[in-house]
This record gives structure tokens, sequence and C-alpha cells, in this order.
């Protein structure tokens, strides 16, 4: 089944552009011109992955991708202007996927929705050969369902924080340098620097500690990487 994406940019051009550049990879997509249409058009028909503009008038990006974390967890790609930086890093702290800066080309962003939808794909799929639930001290990941418990309560988790998070647990007290993070939650042709695993890791923690204050499994190895500790 082709995937449903949500193209959300005031300017009319890009959205005109990017829809077409998308519906002809045979994707279905859905325009909107600010984030609060948005967000009506996403609560009345889901979908798999959103696009993101972050400057817009109404609502910005930032202010839909919070409100939609409210009650979604689909996957967020941001587009983001090149002097954004800081945009993009607080982005990914509330949530984002992924980002795309402007002037971008189109094959860039399809590969980047390519590579976004393949990893939610990857992470809700059932392997018959694989056992799906992990199961690390306090922590239960289920792979088939995308869930994940902490102390018997739900811990709600992009796509992305999953795969990094079910990366780190494989192998309790082993450290995973950002390389080996980034090879597992990203494609090959898809490259992302250490501030972005960083602004990941540091969101994870802050959503266990919402649970359990005294969270502290996921530990930094200063200029090394992380390391999960099963307890």
């Amino acid at each position: 089944m082709n995937a449903n994406i949500a193209l959300v940019d005031d300017d009319r051009h890009i959205l005109t552009s990017v829809s077409i550049a998308l519906e002809s990879e045979g994707y279905t997509v859905s325009t909107y011109t600010d984030g609060a249409d948005a967000l009506r058009g996403i609560a009345a028909q889901p979908v798999d992955l959103v696009v993101l503009d972050i400057k817009m008038p109404r609502l910005d990006g930032m202010e839909t991708l919070q409100k939609l974390r409210r009650t979604s967890n689909v996957p967020v790609i941001f587009l983001t202007s090149k002097d954004d930086e800081v945009d993009e890093v607080l982005g990914l702290k509330m949530g984002a996927d992924d980002y795309v800066r402007k002037p971008f080309s189109q094959r860039l962003l399809i590969e980047r929705v390519r590579a976004v939808l393949r990893r939610a794909d990857g992470s809700q799929k059932v392997s018959e050969d694989a056992e799906q639930k992990m199961i690390r001290g306090q922590l239960v990941l289920d792979r088939s369902r995308h869930l994940c418990t902490w102390r018997g309560t739900s811990v709600t988790l992009t796509v992305t924080e999953f795969m990094l998070l079910q990366a780190l647990a494989q192998r309790p007290g082993h450290v995973k340098s950002r390389d080996q993070l980034m090879d597992a939650a990203y494609d090959d042709n898809v490259y992302v620097d250490d501030r972005t695993i960083d602004s990941h890791i540091k969101r994870l923690r802050k959503k266990f500690k919402v649970i359990d204050p005294d969270f502290s499994s996921i530990e930094t190895l200063y200029g090394i990487g992380y390391r999960y500790s099963e307890v």
C-alpha cells in the first residue's frame, strides 16, 4: 500500500512542486498551507509521514509538532532554512525524525522520505524467525507493535527514538559510538551529525524521567558514545 504524506508549507510553489514529485513516486499527498489546517486534516485522515515547514503563519512548525505529538507518533521531517540550525536541534528534541534544509533538491527530499518510511515500516514488521519482544531489566520493547514500557508504564517513542533505544538495549553494558547509532537508526544514504544523535538521546532520557525521575539506564561516555545499563 502506498504511503500517505501530509505536506505542510506556506509557500504554494513548494507545495505544488514537491507534491508533484512525491506523487510521481507513488505517494498520496495532502497539502496544507499552515499548521492549524494540517492538524485538523491529520486528525480526520491519519497519514504515514508529515513533511513540515518550520516558519509558517498562524501556527509555526514547532507549535504544530508540539500539538501533533500529544496524539500521534507519526514520523515527521522538518523543512528548515539554511540559517535555522538552532531550530533543527530544537525540532529533534521535540520529536522530529529528520530535517532537510532549504533550498533542497527534490531528489534529496524523496530519499529522506523513503528512508524515514523504511525505518517506520521496519520497526513495525513482524519477523516469523526473530523474537520481537526485548526485555532488559525494567525495559520492554515490543518491536512487532512498536511498543515500549518502563516499569510497566508505556513510553511513547518516535520511530527514530525506538530504533536508537533498541540498538543500545541489544547489548547492555556495551558502548555504542554515535556512528554505530547512526547506522542503526538511519539508512546508508542519509547522513546526520553527532548533535542529531545527542538530541534524540536527550529526548529519550526526558521521556523516561517523566515516568521515573531516577532513570539512569542510558549512560554517556564522553568522547566515546552511549551505553545501556540493565537494571
